[in-house]
């Protein structure tokens, strides 16, 4: 099974507690997390530095856009 993810919360801080939005979720996490481990060893495999791929996704994370964000 998957790494525990967080108990999700809304902006006001109450709990996400819909069964099916956090079944979404963690299968989204666990999607994203083999997606991520599989390219960070590609590129260690390819001789980048460790040090590098990791500063590469976590600036992938940080670009990610908000197209809901309320204005």
């Amino acid at each position: 099974m998957s790494k525990q993810w967080p108990i999700w919360l809304r902006d006001d801080g109450s709990v996400v507690s819909c069964t099916e939005k956090v079944k979404v979720m963690t299968e989204n996490f666990d999607e994203i997390k083999q997606i991520a481990q599989d390219a960070f060893e590609d590129g260690l495999l390819m001789e980048v530095s460790e040090t590098q791929m990791r500063a590469a996704l976590h600036a992938l994370v940080d670009s990610l856009i908000n197209p809901y964000n309320k204005l």
